[in-house]
């Protein structure tokens, strides 16, 4: 049996509303979140009431969605009321639907929990061909070629964004085949076991090291009071005695 759908829209008159399945749970699931039933000859259906914050409408629509997938009913939500998508959505940042969608990344960068899953969210950054460090090349690129066709005699804000391209390719060509290394990323971690062996000899290799080095070891002798008396002897300098005490 096919699971009953519903489906909640906002009307032009900006009231929410949900239709489809008239049975009872949905009822039910639709007043808990705060939607008024209401019976006619056109059928069960429920809205929000007039009152309704405007603020609020999309939250309740979002609840009341969650609670009836939960009870596996198909829920179509106008994606203007989902507000879990509102951080990802185009009109996250208004007009800058690129810098949404790249703030999208970063999230999804900062949530991954495995060299896999960190993997998976960077090729959409670093992928050569249509990955967004490419794309912006591209555009920097064409916007140094757009000043010049616009103005032959802004040739140096052109090379400016000509630089800015360049500096992208560097930054492209540093990252690129890092596929294998961020699969291993978290894999080679070592036992707490052998990292605190290896932090207690530490201190002990570094001081043989120190030991062993000339330029350490001359700075230890001319430290010492002995090396600094015959120092100044060397240069011509008598020794200070102490004079009395006032």
């Amino acid at each position: 049996m096919p699971s009953p759908s519903i489906t909640i829209t906002a009307e032009p008159s900006g009231s929410v509303s949900a239709k489809g399945a008239s049975d009872d749970l949905s009822a039910t699931l639709l007043k808990h979140a705060g939607f008024q039933q209401i019976d006619d000859w056109y059928g069960r259906r429920h809205r929000l009431p007039t009152t309704t914050p405007t603020d609020y409408r999309a939250a309740i629509a979002t609840h009341a969605a969650e609670m009836l997938r939960a009870a596996r009913y198909g829920v179509d939500l106008a994606p203007t009321l989902d507000t879990t998508k509102a951080f990802t959505s185009a009109n996250a940042l208004g007009p800058y639907a690129a810098g949404a969608e790249l703030l999208r990344l970063t999230e999804q960068i900062r949530s991954a929990e495995t060299g896999a899953d960190l993997k998976q969210a960077l090729d959409h950054l670093l992928d050569p061909e249509h990955g967004a460090l490419e794309r912006i090349r591209e555009a920097l690129e064409a916007a140094g070629e757009q000043i010049t066709d616009l103005d032959d005699e802004a040739f140096q804000l052109a090379d400016r964004f000509g630089f800015a391209e360049d500096f992208v390719h560097s930054a492209m060509s540093e990252l690129v085949d890092s596929e294998d290394e961020l699969l291993g990323v978290g894999r080679a971690q070592q036992p707490s076991d052998q990292a605190q062996t290896r932090s207690r000899w530490l201190p002990q290799f570094r001081g043989a090291a120190v030991a062993a080095s000339p330029a350490a070891a001359k700075a230890q002798v001319s430290s010492s009071p002995d090396s600094r008396s015959t120092q100044r002897s060397a240069g011509g300098l008598p020794p200070r005695a102490p004079g009395p005490r006032l």
